[in-house]
């Protein structure tokens, strides 16, 4: 697991080999098993292929327009029970799809729909009033080649006790 965490990299150039529902299934799976504020799992998830995709690139212009799937992590916010949590809790879930991708071997990216682009995003795919999109994540097998995987660890970062 330490090996997937310190070797994932952001991927911003896709294949168009398509990637299998059962990929899909398991990066939602491990997206559902984020840890969540009071197991609330105050959390919605819209997969994008295809034609809905081309639109959401239309309105999401940081998105990598070469995935051939995304996945939407939206915020459940009447599911909330611990208000104020559900941001933490999807970022969890969203962390989880890029490490669960990489362990299958695709690429993925983090892409930021929150706070900025939520109305845009709500219109299009025709998200309740009651669920807020927070991130997007393109899925594809890589078009970038080896990835740089150097130690990020920086000691001067950590603090013992005190500042």
């Amino acid at each position: 697991m330490l090996d997937i965490i310190n070797t994932r990299r952001s991927i911003r150039k896709f294949r168009s080999t398509p990637v299998s529902d059962e990929d899909i299934h398991d990066l939602l799976e491990a997206a559902m098993s984020a840890p969540s504020a009071v197991n609330e799992q105050a959390w919605q998830f819209i997969v994008m292929t295809e034609k809905v995709l081309d639109d959401f690139l239309a309105v999401n212009e940081n998105t990598p327009k070469s995935a051939p799937v995304a996945i939407l992590v939206c915020q459940d916010l009447p599911a909330e029970k611990a208000k104020g949590y559900a941001v933490q809790d999807s970022a969890a879930a969203t962390q989880n799809i890029l490490l669960a991708a990489h362990a299958k071997g695709l690429g993925a990216v983090w892409t930021t729909v929150f706070p900025h682009r939520i109305e845009a995003v709500k219109s299009l795919l025709k998200i309740p009033d009651n669920v807020q999109p927070f991130s997007c994540v393109p899925v594809g097998y890589s078009a970038e080649g080896e990835k740089n995987t150097t130690n990020r660890f920086d000691k001067n970062k950590v603090h013992r006790q005190t500042w």
